[in-house]
């Protein structure tokens, strides 16, 4: 009997459902995200509706990719990425994972006195609960320009070729994360590679005949477990166990 299986969202991923900020920005967009990037998880975006970009910077340089309904795409670790909404844009997001990046794998482009530890990161990106949805809103638009501020400033030097800007940023935000490498560990052990070795195992069952797993299939069917959540990026409706 194959006794190995992963129960989870497949490959262990995470989904979210994203409403994007149409916040105007400072640089004079209707409306945008909160500039960021991943240090261990690859990002995807389905766009469901609505229309705008996803603005990129890596080593390589900086691209602009446009977003409307049925467009695909996907980055590696590493890519500082910033959405801009240009009319109504929604997103499902795919997360590399297990959704890691809600365990803090992410890390905004905020200016460098804010990334010298994990408490002053911590507090610089903190939404408060308490108080009224406006104030809780103000202080995610706030985060959001301080951290763009950033973004402009790392994407300028990079045209101008000056690596050394963003090679800093990149620096300091693997030092920040460093005190989180264990939780993340067993994360992947529990999710990507406990999928992995379900696969395994099962093809090894099928080629020896046994098909017994598909006796104990199963179904799970769920809904969001927390609605319009203030995100880097927008409003989000979280998917937990997906």
């Amino acid at each position: 009997m194959v006794s190995d299986t992963y129960e989870g969202f497949p490959g262990a991923v995470a989904v979210s459902r994203l409403s994007v900020y149409d916040w105007p920005t400072i640089d004079g967009h209707p409306g945008g995200g909160t500039p960021h990037l991943h240090l261990a998880c690859t990002e995807g975006y389905v766009v469901v509706s609505g229309r705008g970009s996803v603005q990129t910077l890596t080593t390589s340089g900086y691209r602009e990719y446009p977003l409307e309904a049925g467009a695909v795409v996907w980055f590696t670790p590493g890519t500082i990425h910033r959405l801009v909404n240009e009319d109504a844009l929604r997103i499902t997001v795919v997360m590399q994972n297990s959704g890691l990046p809600e365990a803090g794998d992410a890390v905004l482009t905020l200016p460098p006195e804010l990334l010298t530890d994990p408490a002053t990161y911590a507090d610089a990106v903190r939404i408060p609960a308490e108080g009224t949805e406006e104030e809780r809103a103000g202080t995610a638009r706030r985060r959001r320009d301080l951290a763009t501020r950033r973004f402009l400033a790392l994407r300028e030097a990079t045209e101008q070729g000056d690596p050394a800007p963003l090679a800093a940023f990149h620096r300091a935000a693997a030092a920040l994360v460093r005190p989180q490498l264990d939780a993340w560990r067993t994360r992947l052990r529990e999710g990507a590679e406990a999928a992995t070795r379900a696969s395994g195992a099962q093809l090894a069952a099928l080629r020896e005949g046994n098909a017994e797993h598909l006796a104990h299939a199963r179904v799970t069917a769920t809904g969001p477990t927390a609605r319009g959540r203030f995100g880097m990026c927008g409003r989000l409706d979280v998917y937990t166990g997906s």
